[in-house]
């Protein structure tokens, strides 16, 4: 399957997003999960009365997630594959790590996300702790976090195309 050239993800809500990353956990990797999958899972969700009167009449201001769905179908086609419409971000805490390796001179190339999982592993998040950019608490789950981020991704996506700051 060819992926899309352009970050569709960005022309999705948190909502839809969250409700495709959702469907997509509960697959098994070689599933290929397209948009037609998700409207078709969305719409099994609803009741059929609900449904119908969806179609009919809009009870909210924003688009329902079954209008959203249908623009994104037709404008990249029923067959685009769902991850791509899936917003990727790591927590702010794996975010704060990112910058530190990205703001380290030890590297020529961006960081990708085994770079990081290497500096975590090292310990980058303990001396993060010890110079206050990081709380105690928050470096328990970054290996975790990282190793799921390169499941998802791979270990060669870069690092910065995740950073997310609240």
């Amino acid at each position: 399957m060819i992926r899309n050239p352009i970050d569709v993800a960005t022309r999705v809500s948190p909502s839809l997003s969250a409700l495709i990353e959702s469907r997509l956990n509960n697959s098994e990797p070689e599933d290929y999960i397209t948009l037609a999958i998700i409207r078709d899972y969305v719409t099994g969700l609803l009741s059929v009365e609900f449904a119908e009167t969806e179609q009919m009449h809009h009870f909210d201001i924003n688009d329902s997630l079954l209008d959203e769905l249908n623009t994104l179908i037709e404008e990249f086609g029923e067959t685009a594959l769902a991850h791509d419409f899936v917003k990727n971000s790591a927590s702010e805490s794996m975010s704060r790590v990112i910058d530190a390796v990205i703001g380290s001179r030890e590297y020529d190339n961006p960081p990708t996300l085994e770079t990081i999982r290497e500096a975590i592993v090292m310990g980058l998040p303990a001396s993060l702790v010890g110079d206050g950019v990081l709380d105690e608490d928050e470096d328990d789950g970054l290996l975790a976090e990282i190793e799921a981020l390169i499941n998802q991704h791979g270990a060669d996506a870069i690092a910065e195309e995740f950073l997310r700051y609240e």
